[in-house]
């Protein structure tokens, strides 16, 4: 029977599982996904009931079959998710949406009391993105939500949450706590004094190697406390890279540039811009640009596809145009994107009547997104710095039109495809090999 770490990998969309082996190659995985449910608000969300039953049969299934020892079992999943327990420690609440509109003047006090939004988002590494920031998510449970706040006895973000499904534990992990939530205090790299004023308590991190051996169905099993899969991502490089400097590029729903060699504390022009802080399980922090050009791309072209009649992944088949590459830097136009940080989600398909052909509306598409995140790798470099080294994880490395485009305007760089898939699952994976044994 061979001995393997499961890693449960919850996206937005896919919900996945992963065996690894002892050289931590995938031997086994599945995806599903699940229909979203509405909040008692009528806001789409995450079915978390049944995503909690997904994973515990699932476990029980690779158990029950024999072919393979679960030595370890871990977790990695998006961000800016929480779930409040009650002193049973029953789920009390939806998997809240991260997108979610939140009015930020209803917490005009709160900030004010902390600095105010410019140093305190600061100070957090946490640009004020409303739902985006779990610590303000919290406050307002509280403000709207009194009737289920009075019971709440325990918040986790939603890794811990899953290993507290098998370990019945409460954990907290660096990587979750760090993931512009608004609640660590990064100058003094703790948890920040507004969470005491507000009597609010949270579990103390753990490192993210420690785990906690559980009898799950029988046998004893390693279980992670779980990470936030962006900080996940860059455990597989910085193991393989030791010592040379890189920026990782995650690419997905969001496209975050992250700098784990930045010693610059994070500036107001950086927060201004789109940077955060995240943390790595060891505490260290990690410099980072976050933009939701993924999600930009991805409604667009659903847009495409319908203007010029065409399958949506037409762009799959586009066969990698220089010329056309070069055309657009000389002429570098903007139509899609604003100049500034992008607040619009949306398509517009009344841009696509300016393009005569699929081609030359999806170049243009890229480019502009290839420009914001060359900007985005240039903010987070500190100063004297040249990083010349950009991997590329996610969706966006096959994407030779993205690629040529990063080429062409910071020629200095070296693009490198990250050589392993699913680097989230196989970063938790990494944090377990000590009990692969």
């Amino acid at each position: 029977m061979k001995k393997v770490i499961a890693i449960i990998d919850i996206g937005k969309t896919n919900k996945k599982l992963f065996l690894f082996d002892e050289n931590y190659h995938v031997v086994s995985q599945n995806s599903i996904q699940f229909d979203e449910i509405v909040d008692e608000d009528g806001f789409p969300c995450d079915d978390i009931e049944s995503i909690e039953k997904w994973i515990l049969s699932e476990i029980k299934k690779i158990q029950d079959k024999g072919d393979f020892k679960i030595k370890a079992l871990n977790f990695s999943t998006h961000g800016a998710s929480l779930i409040y327990l009650n002193e049973k420690g029953q789920r009390i609440a939806p998997l809240y949406n991260y997108l979610k509109p939140l009015d930020l003047s209803d917490f005009e006090d709160f900030y004010k009391s902390n600095g105010g939004v410019e140093e305190f988002s600061r100070k957090t590494a946490s640009p004020a993105y409303g739902m985006l920031n779990t610590g303000i998510q919290m406050l307002r449970l509280r403000k709207y939500k009194p009737e289920i706040w009075k019971n709440v006895k325990t918040i986790l973000h939603y890794p811990q949450y899953l290993s507290f499904l098998f370990t019945k534990k409460i954990t907290a992990d660096f990587t979750s706590v760090g993931a512009h939530t608004a609640t660590w205090d990064f100058d003094n790299m703790k948890y920040h004094k507004w969470l005491k004023d507000e009597d609010i308590t949270l579990p103390e991190p753990c490192k993210g190697n420690e785990a906690i051996i559980t009898d799950i169905n029988g046998e004893q099993i390693a279980v992670g406390s779980g990470l936030h899969d962006s900080s996940s991502s860059i455990i597989p490089i910085l193991e393989n890279d030791k010592g040379k400097d890189f920026v990782l590029l995650s690419t997905g729903t969001w496209i975050i540039t992250m700098n784990p060699f930045s010693a610059e504390t994070l500036t107001q022009h950086q927060l201004k811009n789109n940077c955060l802080c995240f943390m790595t399980p060891e505490k260290q922090q990690v410099k980072s640009s976050m933009q939701f050009l993924g999600r930009i791309h991805e409604v667009y072209l659903k847009a495409l596809s319908d203007h010029f009649k065409v399958d949506v992944n037409t762009h799959l088949d586009l066969v990698l145009n220089n010329t056309l590459c070069k055309e657009l830097l000389d002429t570098s136009t903007r139509v899609f994107l604003s100049e500034g940080i992008d607040t619009d989600f949306e398509a517009h398909p009344e841009l696509l009547q300016k393009f005569t052909s699929y081609e030359t509306a999806y170049y243009q598409l890229i480019y502009e997104i290839s420009k914001k995140v060359i900007s985005g790798i240039n903010l987070i470099s500190d100063k004297n710095v040249n990083i010349s080294n950009v991997y590329i994880s996610g969706g966006f490395n096959r994407n030779e039109v993205f690629i040529e485009f990063l080429k062409l305007l910071k020629p200095n760089i070296t693009i490198k495809i990250s050589d392993c898939k699913n680097e989230s699952a196989l970063g938790a994976a990494l944090l377990m090999k000590d009990y692969l044994k």
